[in-house]
């Protein structure tokens, strides 16, 4: 059998991943192109469900937001999810489900609302048993707007127009908590 002798763009890129897996292997911390830090001393990870102590909002947001919040976990991270006791704990409630005019107009004379903005709030307690200093508890907010002419009963009913607001709540204690963003 014949061998090759490589040509220097492979001898280059060689050394390169071997450079990259000697630093990646003695940090401190697991590190992914997606930005997640972790130590690899966490283990699990463990998701109560966010109860919705607002006075509005659909019945389903605390189910619908708690599985998407473990669902955006389980896709982003290695982390196993346990029931309760985790490594890394988060709780919390939706405390807020607002829908107000954001826009006033004029039509025939008459102030209407010409676009109508949905908050939501939800308040996050993230614990981390292997470092408390990540530890923090926080009110997370995103909105979107919607035409006048889309009431918040069809709003709730779309379960995209709600899950657009939500995905920016996850995606934001996500980075606190994992990305240290």
């Amino acid at each position: 059998m014949i061998w090759n002798k490589p040509n220097k763009i492979q001898q280059v890129s060689g050394w390169i991943l071997s450079v990259l897996l000697v630093f990646g292997l003695h940090g401190c911390k697991i590190y992914s192109f997606s930005g997640v830090s972790v130590s690899p001393d966490v283990k699990s990870i463990s998701i109560a469900t966010f109860q919705n102590t607002s006075s509005n909002g659909p019945s389903s947001l605390s189910q619908r937001f708690t599985e998407d919040f473990k669902d955006y976990f389980q896709r982003n991270t290695s982390i196993k999810q346990v029931p309760r006791d985790g490594d890394l704990q988060f709780e919390g409630q939706i405390i807020a489900y607002d829908y107000a005019p954001a826009a006033i107009q004029q039509t025939n004379g008459q102030d209407q609302a010409g676009v109508n903005r949905l908050t939501i709030q939800v308040r996050i307690k993230f614990t981390n048993t292997k470092d408390p200093k990540q530890d923090f508890e926080q009110t997370f907010q995103s909105n979107a707007d919607f035409p006048a002419t889309q009431d918040i009963a069809r709003i709730n009913n779309d379960p995209t127009a709600v899950r657009r607001i939500t995905q920016n709540i996850i995606t934001d204690a996500f980075n606190k908590s994992v990305a240290n963003w």
